[in-house]
Protein backbone atom coordinates (compact mmCIF):
# COMPACT_ATOMS: atom_id res chain seq x y z
CA UNK A 1 0.00 0.00 0.00
CA UNK A 2 2.88 2.39 0.66
CA UNK A 3 4.00 2.62 -3.00
CA UNK A 4 0.39 3.27 -4.04
CA UNK A 5 -0.04 6.01 -1.44
CA UNK A 6 3.25 7.57 -2.52
CA UNK A 7 2.10 7.51 -6.12
CA UNK A 8 -1.15 9.24 -5.19
CA UNK A 9 0.75 11.88 -3.25
CA UNK A 10 3.03 12.55 -6.20
CA UNK A 11 0.06 12.83 -8.54
CA UNK A 12 -1.65 15.24 -6.16
CA UNK A 13 1.45 17.39 -5.89
CA UNK A 14 1.88 17.35 -9.66
CA UNK A 15 -1.71 18.40 -10.17
CA UNK A 16 -1.29 21.18 -7.61
CA UNK A 17 1.90 22.34 -9.30
CA UNK A 18 0.24 22.33 -12.72
CA UNK A 19 -2.68 24.36 -11.40
CA UNK A 20 -0.34 26.88 -9.87
CA UNK A 21 1.77 27.21 -12.98
CA UNK A 22 -1.18 27.61 -15.32
CA UNK A 23 -2.68 30.21 -13.06
CA UNK A 24 0.38 32.44 -12.95
CA UNK A 25 0.30 35.69 -14.85
CA UNK A 26 3.40 36.48 -16.87
CA UNK A 27 4.66 39.06 -19.31
CA UNK A 28 7.80 39.29 -21.43
CA UNK A 29 9.66 42.30 -22.76
CA UNK A 30 8.64 41.49 -26.31
CA UNK A 31 4.98 41.29 -25.31
CA UNK A 32 5.25 44.63 -23.57
CA UNK A 33 6.89 46.41 -26.50
CA UNK A 34 4.65 44.77 -29.09
CA UNK A 35 1.62 46.03 -27.17
CA UNK A 36 3.01 49.58 -27.23
CA UNK A 37 3.80 49.36 -30.94
CA UNK A 38 0.29 48.08 -31.66
CA UNK A 39 -1.32 50.85 -29.63
CA UNK A 40 0.84 53.78 -30.77
CA UNK A 41 2.24 52.58 -34.11
CA UNK A 42 -0.10 54.75 -36.17
CA UNK A 43 0.81 57.74 -33.99
CA UNK A 44 4.59 57.32 -34.06
CA UNK A 45 4.91 55.99 -37.60
CA UNK A 46 7.61 53.58 -36.43
CA UNK A 47 8.46 50.86 -33.94
CA UNK A 48 10.15 50.94 -30.59
CA UNK A 49 12.74 48.42 -29.45
CA UNK A 50 14.80 48.12 -26.28
CA UNK A 51 18.51 47.75 -26.97
CA UNK A 52 19.99 45.22 -24.54
CA UNK A 53 23.20 44.19 -26.30
CA UNK A 54 26.15 45.99 -27.85
CA UNK A 55 25.09 44.84 -31.32
CA UNK A 56 21.62 46.30 -30.83
CA UNK A 57 23.14 49.56 -29.61
CA UNK A 58 25.40 49.68 -32.66
CA UNK A 59 22.41 49.13 -34.93
CA UNK A 60 20.59 52.00 -33.22
CA UNK A 61 23.63 54.26 -33.66
CA UNK A 62 23.86 53.41 -37.37
CA UNK A 63 20.17 54.13 -37.88
CA UNK A 64 20.57 57.46 -36.08
CA UNK A 65 23.57 58.39 -38.23
CA UNK A 66 21.61 57.67 -41.41
CA UNK A 67 18.81 59.99 -40.27
CA UNK A 68 21.28 62.74 -39.36
CA UNK A 69 22.96 62.60 -42.77
CA UNK A 70 20.32 64.95 -44.22
CA UNK A 71 18.22 67.87 -42.96
CA UNK A 72 15.95 66.47 -40.26
CA UNK A 73 12.28 66.70 -41.14
CA UNK A 74 9.63 66.33 -38.44
CA UNK A 75 8.79 62.71 -39.24
CA UNK A 76 12.51 61.90 -39.30
CA UNK A 77 12.90 63.56 -35.89
CA UNK A 78 10.28 61.17 -34.52
CA UNK A 79 12.07 58.16 -36.01
CA UNK A 80 15.38 59.42 -34.62
CA UNK A 81 13.86 59.65 -31.16
CA UNK A 82 12.51 56.10 -31.47
CA UNK A 83 15.94 54.63 -32.20
CA UNK A 84 18.22 57.02 -30.32
CA UNK A 85 16.51 58.60 -27.31
CA UNK A 86 17.73 57.23 -23.95
CA UNK A 87 14.57 58.66 -22.40
CA UNK A 88 12.39 56.39 -24.52
CA UNK A 89 14.68 53.46 -23.72
CA UNK A 90 14.21 54.30 -20.04
CA UNK A 91 10.43 54.31 -20.46
CA UNK A 92 10.54 50.87 -22.09
CA UNK A 93 12.72 49.42 -19.32
CA UNK A 94 10.56 50.96 -16.58
CA UNK A 95 7.39 49.73 -18.28
CA UNK A 96 8.80 46.22 -18.43
CA UNK A 97 9.68 46.40 -14.73
CA UNK A 98 6.19 47.63 -13.83
CA UNK A 99 4.55 44.86 -15.85
CA UNK A 100 6.83 42.26 -14.25
CA UNK A 101 5.92 43.55 -10.77
CA UNK A 102 2.25 43.32 -11.69
CA UNK A 103 2.67 39.73 -12.90
CA UNK A 104 4.51 38.81 -9.71
CA UNK A 105 1.54 39.93 -7.61
CA UNK A 106 -0.60 37.27 -9.31
CA UNK A 107 1.61 34.35 -8.33
CA UNK A 108 1.19 32.06 -5.35
CA UNK A 109 3.71 32.45 -2.54
CA UNK A 110 6.40 29.80 -2.21
CA UNK A 111 5.71 27.08 0.40
CA UNK A 112 7.69 27.03 3.64
CA UNK A 113 9.66 23.93 4.66
CA UNK A 114 10.60 23.57 8.31
CA UNK A 115 12.79 20.98 10.03
CA UNK A 116 13.21 20.32 13.75
CA UNK A 117 15.32 17.95 15.86
CA UNK A 118 14.20 17.12 19.39
CA UNK A 119 15.96 14.93 22.03
CA UNK A 120 14.13 13.57 25.09
CA UNK A 121 16.19 11.02 27.03
CA UNK A 122 16.76 8.05 24.77
CA UNK A 123 14.32 9.34 22.19
CA UNK A 124 15.38 11.33 19.12
CA UNK A 125 12.66 12.98 17.05
CA UNK A 126 12.91 14.54 13.59
CA UNK A 127 10.06 16.75 12.43
CA UNK A 128 9.40 17.96 8.89
CA UNK A 129 6.62 20.28 7.82
CA UNK A 130 5.55 21.83 4.54
CA UNK A 131 3.26 24.85 4.84
CA UNK A 132 1.54 27.00 2.27
CA UNK A 133 -1.21 29.60 2.36
CA UNK A 134 -4.49 27.85 1.69
CA UNK A 135 -6.36 31.12 1.25
CA UNK A 136 -3.59 32.28 -1.05
CA UNK A 137 -4.17 29.23 -3.23
CA UNK A 138 -7.96 29.50 -3.16
CA UNK A 139 -7.86 33.14 -4.26
CA UNK A 140 -5.31 32.49 -7.01
CA UNK A 141 -7.79 32.85 -9.92
CA UNK A 142 -8.95 36.23 -8.57
CA UNK A 143 -5.40 37.40 -8.02
CA UNK A 144 -4.44 36.17 -11.49
CA UNK A 145 -7.21 38.33 -12.97
CA UNK A 146 -6.05 41.30 -10.89
CA UNK A 147 -2.46 40.82 -12.06
CA UNK A 148 -3.62 40.69 -15.70
CA UNK A 149 -5.48 43.97 -15.25
CA UNK A 150 -2.44 45.56 -13.61
CA UNK A 151 -0.29 44.44 -16.54
CA UNK A 152 -2.78 46.02 -18.93
CA UNK A 153 -2.72 49.26 -16.93
CA UNK A 154 1.09 49.29 -16.94
CA UNK A 155 1.14 48.81 -20.71
CA UNK A 156 -1.42 51.59 -21.23
CA UNK A 157 0.61 53.94 -19.02
CA UNK A 158 3.73 53.08 -20.99
CA UNK A 159 1.93 53.79 -24.27
CA UNK A 160 0.69 57.10 -22.85
CA UNK A 161 4.22 58.07 -21.79
CA UNK A 162 5.55 57.25 -25.26
CA UNK A 163 2.82 59.37 -26.89
CA UNK A 164 3.67 62.28 -24.57
CA UNK A 165 7.37 61.99 -25.44
CA UNK A 166 6.73 61.89 -29.19
CA UNK A 167 4.41 64.90 -28.92
CA UNK A 168 7.17 66.84 -27.17
CA UNK A 169 9.59 65.86 -29.94
CA UNK A 170 7.21 67.09 -32.64
CA UNK A 171 6.54 70.40 -30.93
CA UNK A 172 10.20 70.91 -30.08
CA UNK A 173 11.13 70.37 -33.72
CA UNK A 174 8.58 73.00 -34.76
CA UNK A 175 9.96 75.52 -32.27
CA UNK A 176 13.57 74.83 -33.28
CA UNK A 177 12.91 75.31 -37.01
CA UNK A 178 10.75 78.40 -36.41
CA UNK A 179 13.39 79.94 -34.12
CA UNK A 180 16.05 79.33 -36.75
CA UNK A 181 13.84 80.90 -39.41
CA UNK A 182 13.04 83.87 -37.18
CA UNK A 183 16.73 84.39 -36.47
CA UNK A 184 17.38 84.73 -40.20
CA UNK A 185 14.87 87.56 -40.49
CA UNK A 186 16.07 89.17 -37.27
CA UNK A 187 19.50 89.45 -38.90
CA UNK A 188 17.90 91.16 -41.89
CA UNK A 189 16.17 93.63 -39.59
CA UNK A 190 19.46 94.28 -37.82
CA UNK A 191 21.35 94.84 -41.09
CA UNK A 192 18.65 97.21 -42.30
CA UNK A 193 18.65 99.11 -39.02
CA UNK A 194 22.45 99.32 -39.00
CA UNK A 195 22.49 100.76 -42.53
CA UNK A 196 19.76 103.24 -41.63
CA UNK A 197 21.56 104.40 -38.48
CA UNK A 198 24.81 104.92 -40.37
CA UNK A 199 23.04 106.84 -43.12
CA UNK A 200 21.22 108.99 -40.57
CA UNK A 201 24.55 109.82 -38.91
CA UNK A 202 26.01 111.00 -42.20
CA UNK A 203 22.88 112.91 -43.17
CA UNK A 204 22.89 114.76 -39.88
CA UNK A 205 26.56 115.61 -40.33
CA UNK A 206 25.69 117.04 -43.75
CA UNK A 207 22.87 119.05 -42.23
CA UNK A 208 20.09 117.19 -43.99
CA UNK A 209 18.71 115.50 -40.86
CA UNK A 210 17.63 116.95 -37.59
CA UNK A 211 18.54 115.44 -34.24
CA UNK A 212 15.23 113.68 -33.56
CA UNK A 213 15.17 111.96 -36.95
CA UNK A 214 18.61 110.53 -36.36
CA UNK A 215 17.63 109.53 -32.81
CA UNK A 216 14.68 107.53 -34.15
CA UNK A 217 16.96 105.57 -36.47
CA UNK A 218 19.50 105.01 -33.70
CA UNK A 219 16.75 103.84 -31.33
CA UNK A 220 15.47 101.34 -33.88
CA UNK A 221 19.03 100.12 -34.44
CA UNK A 222 19.44 99.56 -30.70
CA UNK A 223 16.14 97.68 -30.51
CA UNK A 224 17.11 95.56 -33.53
CA UNK A 225 20.35 94.57 -31.82
CA UNK A 226 18.42 93.52 -28.73
CA UNK A 227 15.92 91.51 -30.78
CA UNK A 228 18.78 89.84 -32.66
CA UNK A 229 20.45 88.76 -29.43
CA UNK A 230 17.14 87.40 -28.11
CA UNK A 231 16.51 85.56 -31.40
CA UNK A 232 20.00 84.03 -31.28
CA UNK A 233 19.42 82.74 -27.76
CA UNK A 234 15.95 81.45 -28.66
CA UNK A 235 17.35 79.59 -31.65
CA UNK A 236 20.06 78.03 -29.46
CA UNK A 237 17.63 77.14 -26.65
CA UNK A 238 15.08 75.60 -29.03
CA UNK A 239 17.75 73.59 -30.81
CA UNK A 240 19.21 72.31 -27.52
CA UNK A 241 15.75 71.33 -26.30
CA UNK A 242 15.36 69.24 -29.45
CA UNK A 243 18.84 67.77 -28.96
CA UNK A 244 17.89 66.63 -25.45
CA UNK A 245 14.61 65.08 -26.54
CA UNK A 246 16.34 63.24 -29.39
CA UNK A 247 19.05 62.05 -27.01
CA UNK A 248 21.92 63.25 -29.21
CA UNK A 249 25.49 63.12 -27.98
CA UNK A 250 28.01 65.86 -28.77
CA UNK A 251 29.13 64.32 -32.05
CA UNK A 252 25.55 63.78 -33.20
CA UNK A 253 24.62 67.34 -32.24
CA UNK A 254 27.36 68.67 -34.51
CA UNK A 255 25.87 66.83 -37.50
CA UNK A 256 22.27 67.85 -36.79
CA UNK A 257 20.88 69.98 -39.62
CA UNK A 258 17.39 71.40 -39.62
CA UNK A 259 15.33 72.55 -42.62
CA UNK A 260 15.53 76.23 -43.46
CA UNK A 261 11.82 76.73 -43.02
CA UNK A 262 8.69 75.18 -41.62
CA UNK A 263 6.57 72.99 -43.89
CA UNK A 264 3.88 74.62 -45.96
CA UNK A 265 0.35 74.59 -44.66
CA UNK A 266 -1.81 71.67 -45.80
CA UNK A 267 -4.19 72.53 -48.62
CA UNK A 268 -7.17 71.87 -46.41
CA UNK A 269 -7.48 71.53 -42.64
CA UNK A 270 -8.92 68.42 -41.03
CA UNK A 271 -12.68 68.48 -40.73
CA UNK A 272 -14.25 68.09 -37.28
CA UNK A 273 -16.11 64.98 -38.46
CA UNK A 274 -12.81 63.33 -39.37
CA UNK A 275 -11.32 64.17 -35.99
CA UNK A 276 -14.40 62.86 -34.19
CA UNK A 277 -14.25 59.55 -36.08
CA UNK A 278 -10.60 59.08 -35.18
CA UNK A 279 -11.21 59.83 -31.49
CA UNK A 280 -13.25 56.77 -30.51
CA UNK A 281 -13.59 54.88 -27.28
CA UNK A 282 -10.09 53.56 -27.93
CA UNK A 283 -8.68 56.74 -26.39
CA UNK A 284 -5.87 55.91 -23.99
CA UNK A 285 -7.14 58.11 -21.17
CA UNK A 286 -10.62 56.52 -21.17
CA UNK A 287 -9.26 52.97 -21.41
CA UNK A 288 -6.81 53.59 -18.59
CA UNK A 289 -9.55 54.99 -16.34
CA UNK A 290 -11.85 52.07 -17.22
CA UNK A 291 -9.12 49.55 -16.45
CA UNK A 292 -8.43 51.24 -13.11
CA UNK A 293 -12.12 51.00 -12.21
CA UNK A 294 -12.34 47.32 -13.18
CA UNK A 295 -9.25 46.57 -11.13
CA UNK A 296 -10.60 48.42 -8.09
CA UNK A 297 -13.95 46.60 -8.25
CA UNK A 298 -12.36 43.16 -8.57
CA UNK A 299 -9.84 43.90 -5.83
CA UNK A 300 -12.68 45.00 -3.59
CA UNK A 301 -14.29 41.55 -3.79
CA UNK A 302 -10.99 39.83 -3.04
CA UNK A 303 -10.33 42.15 -0.14
CA UNK A 304 -13.60 41.18 1.54
CA UNK A 305 -12.00 37.79 2.30
CA UNK A 306 -8.31 38.55 2.70
CA UNK A 307 -8.88 41.47 5.05
CA UNK A 308 -10.92 39.33 7.44
CA UNK A 309 -8.70 36.30 8.02
CA UNK A 310 -5.93 34.11 6.66
CA UNK A 311 -5.63 30.32 6.47
CA UNK A 312 -2.44 28.26 6.35
CA UNK A 313 -2.30 24.52 5.60
CA UNK A 314 0.64 22.48 6.92
CA UNK A 315 1.54 18.86 6.23
CA UNK A 316 3.68 17.20 8.93
CA UNK A 317 5.87 14.08 9.18
CA UNK A 318 7.57 13.31 12.52
CA UNK A 319 9.96 10.38 12.95
CA UNK A 320 10.88 9.21 16.48
CA UNK A 321 13.88 6.95 17.27
CA UNK A 322 13.91 5.12 20.64
CA UNK A 323 17.58 4.22 21.24
CA UNK A 324 16.80 2.24 24.39
CA UNK A 325 14.40 -0.12 22.65
CA UNK A 326 15.83 0.23 19.15
CA UNK A 327 12.49 1.13 17.63
CA UNK A 328 11.40 3.72 15.05
CA UNK A 329 7.97 5.25 14.64
CA UNK A 330 6.59 7.78 12.17
CA UNK A 331 3.66 10.13 12.68
CA UNK A 332 1.96 11.86 9.76
CA UNK A 333 -0.71 14.49 9.70
CA UNK A 334 -1.74 18.00 8.81
CA UNK A 335 -2.86 21.13 10.52
CA UNK A 336 -4.73 24.26 9.60
CA UNK A 337 -3.81 27.64 11.07
CA UNK A 338 -6.50 30.34 11.03
CA UNK A 339 -5.90 33.94 11.95
CA UNK A 340 -8.59 34.89 14.46
CA UNK A 341 -10.15 38.32 13.84
CA UNK A 342 -10.25 39.32 17.49
CA UNK A 343 -8.68 42.76 17.39
CA UNK A 344 -8.79 43.72 13.73
CA UNK A 345 -11.77 42.81 11.58
CA UNK A 346 -10.29 44.48 8.51
CA UNK A 347 -12.84 47.28 8.53
CA UNK A 348 -10.35 49.98 7.65
CA UNK A 349 -8.95 47.96 4.76
CA UNK A 350 -12.44 47.46 3.35
CA UNK A 351 -13.24 51.15 3.80
CA UNK A 352 -10.07 52.08 1.95
CA UNK A 353 -10.93 49.68 -0.88
CA UNK A 354 -14.46 51.06 -1.10
CA UNK A 355 -13.04 54.57 -1.29
CA UNK A 356 -10.64 53.55 -4.07
CA UNK A 357 -13.47 52.00 -6.06
CA UNK A 358 -15.57 55.14 -5.63
CA UNK A 359 -12.66 57.34 -6.65
CA UNK A 360 -11.98 55.19 -9.73
CA UNK A 361 -15.65 55.36 -10.77
CA UNK A 362 -15.69 59.15 -10.48
CA UNK A 363 -12.35 59.43 -12.27
CA UNK A 364 -13.73 57.44 -15.20
CA UNK A 365 -16.78 59.67 -15.37
CA UNK A 366 -14.62 62.79 -15.20
CA UNK A 367 -12.34 61.46 -17.95
CA UNK A 368 -15.26 60.62 -20.25
CA UNK A 369 -16.85 64.02 -19.68
CA UNK A 370 -13.64 65.94 -20.31
CA UNK A 371 -12.58 63.88 -23.33
CA UNK A 372 -15.00 65.55 -25.71
CA UNK A 373 -14.29 68.98 -24.27
CA UNK A 374 -10.52 68.55 -24.64
CA UNK A 375 -10.93 67.39 -28.21
CA UNK A 376 -13.15 70.35 -29.11
CA UNK A 377 -10.65 72.77 -27.56
CA UNK A 378 -7.76 71.15 -29.43
CA UNK A 379 -9.65 71.33 -32.71
CA UNK A 380 -10.56 74.97 -32.09
CA UNK A 381 -6.88 75.80 -31.53
CA UNK A 382 -5.93 73.77 -34.62
CA UNK A 383 -8.50 75.43 -36.87
CA UNK A 384 -7.84 78.93 -35.52
CA UNK A 385 -4.11 78.52 -36.03
CA UNK A 386 -4.71 77.26 -39.57
CA UNK A 387 -6.97 80.18 -40.46
CA UNK A 388 -4.55 82.74 -38.99
CA UNK A 389 -1.54 81.20 -40.74
CA UNK A 390 -3.41 81.04 -44.06
CA UNK A 391 -4.51 84.67 -43.61
CA UNK A 392 -0.88 85.74 -43.19
CA UNK A 393 0.17 83.65 -46.17
CA UNK A 394 -2.62 84.69 -48.54
CA UNK A 395 -3.41 88.23 -47.39
CA UNK A 396 -0.88 89.95 -45.12
CA UNK A 397 2.42 88.97 -46.75
CA UNK A 398 1.20 89.56 -50.37
CA UNK A 399 -0.18 92.98 -49.38
CA UNK A 400 3.11 93.91 -47.74
CA UNK A 401 4.88 92.81 -50.90
CA UNK A 402 2.64 95.01 -53.07
CA UNK A 403 3.23 97.97 -50.75
CA UNK A 404 6.97 97.37 -50.87
CA UNK A 405 6.99 97.23 -54.67
CA UNK A 406 4.95 100.44 -54.92
CA UNK A 407 7.23 102.23 -52.47
CA UNK A 408 10.24 101.11 -54.50
CA UNK A 409 8.70 102.69 -57.59
CA UNK A 410 7.93 105.87 -55.65
CA UNK A 411 11.49 105.97 -54.34
CA UNK A 412 12.85 105.57 -57.87
CA UNK A 413 10.63 108.46 -58.89
CA UNK A 414 12.01 110.53 -55.97
CA UNK A 415 8.56 110.72 -54.38
CA UNK A 416 9.67 109.27 -51.03
CA UNK A 417 12.95 109.36 -49.13
CA UNK A 418 15.34 106.50 -48.45
CA UNK A 419 14.22 106.38 -44.84
CA UNK A 420 10.61 105.82 -45.81
CA UNK A 421 11.86 103.00 -48.02
CA UNK A 422 13.86 101.52 -45.12
CA UNK A 423 10.88 101.79 -42.79
CA UNK A 424 8.75 99.93 -45.32
CA UNK A 425 11.39 97.22 -45.61
CA UNK A 426 11.34 96.81 -41.84
CA UNK A 427 7.57 96.51 -41.85
CA UNK A 428 7.75 93.87 -44.58
CA UNK A 429 10.19 91.80 -42.51
CA UNK A 430 7.93 92.26 -39.49
CA UNK A 431 5.06 90.83 -41.53
CA UNK A 432 7.15 87.84 -42.55
CA UNK A 433 8.13 87.26 -38.92
CA UNK A 434 4.48 87.32 -37.87
CA UNK A 435 3.72 84.85 -40.66
CA UNK A 436 6.46 82.51 -39.37
CA UNK A 437 5.00 82.74 -35.88
CA UNK A 438 1.51 81.94 -37.18
CA UNK A 439 2.89 78.96 -39.10
CA UNK A 440 4.65 77.78 -35.96
CA UNK A 441 1.43 78.03 -33.97
CA UNK A 442 -0.35 75.88 -36.53
CA UNK A 443 2.19 73.05 -36.46
CA UNK A 444 2.24 73.13 -32.66
CA UNK A 445 -1.56 72.84 -32.68
CA UNK A 446 -1.31 70.05 -35.26
CA UNK A 447 0.94 68.02 -32.94
CA UNK A 448 -1.40 68.74 -30.03
CA UNK A 449 -4.53 67.54 -31.80
CA UNK A 450 -2.81 64.31 -32.86
CA UNK A 451 -2.10 63.66 -29.20
CA UNK A 452 -5.67 64.58 -28.22
CA UNK A 453 -7.15 62.16 -30.75
CA UNK A 454 -5.27 59.21 -29.26
CA UNK A 455 -6.21 60.30 -25.75
CA UNK A 456 -3.31 62.42 -24.43
CA UNK A 457 -4.66 66.00 -24.39
CA UNK A 458 -2.08 68.78 -24.52
CA UNK A 459 -2.70 72.34 -23.41
CA UNK A 460 -2.84 74.60 -26.44
CA UNK A 461 -2.57 78.37 -26.18
CA UNK A 462 -2.26 80.40 -29.34
CA UNK A 463 -0.22 83.59 -29.33
CA UNK A 464 -0.65 85.72 -32.43
CA UNK A 465 1.93 88.35 -33.40
CA UNK A 466 0.66 91.46 -35.14
CA UNK A 467 2.20 92.37 -38.48
CA UNK A 468 1.13 96.01 -38.38
CA UNK A 469 3.52 98.10 -36.27
CA UNK A 470 2.37 101.50 -35.19
CA UNK A 471 3.68 104.57 -36.94
CA UNK A 472 5.55 105.72 -33.90
CA UNK A 473 7.34 102.39 -33.54
CA UNK A 474 9.00 102.64 -36.96
CA UNK A 475 8.65 98.96 -37.64
CA UNK A 476 9.02 97.67 -34.10
CA UNK A 477 7.41 94.30 -33.27
CA UNK A 478 4.44 94.20 -30.96
CA UNK A 479 2.41 91.25 -29.70
CA UNK A 480 -1.27 90.95 -30.35
CA UNK A 481 -4.16 89.30 -28.55
CA UNK A 482 -4.17 85.84 -27.04
CA UNK A 483 -6.61 83.19 -28.23
CA UNK A 484 -7.43 80.25 -25.99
Amino acid sequence: MMPLRATHAKLALSALGLAVLTGCASVSLDQNINRVNDEAGSFTGGKLALARTLDERDQRAQAAQALLAQPLEQKDAVQLALVNSPSLQTLLAQGWAESADAAQAGRIANPIFSFERMVAGDELEFGRALSFGLLDLLTLPARHGGATRRIEQAQLRLTSDVVDQITRVRQSWVRAVAAQQTLKYAKQVYDSAEAGAELAKRMQAAGNFNRITRAREQAFYADAATRLSAAQHQATASREELVRLLGLDEAQEQTLKLPERLPELPKQPMEPQTVALQATQARLDIRLAQSALNGAVKAQGLNMVTSFTDIELTGRRNTTFDNAEGTRSTARGWEIDVRLPLFDWGGMQRDAMNARSLAAANQLEATVRSAGSNLRESYSAYRTAYDVARHHRDEVVPLRKVISEENQLRYNGMLISVFELLADAREQISAVTAAIDAQQQFWLADAAIQASVIGRPTNTTLSVTSSAPSAGDAGHYRSGMIYS
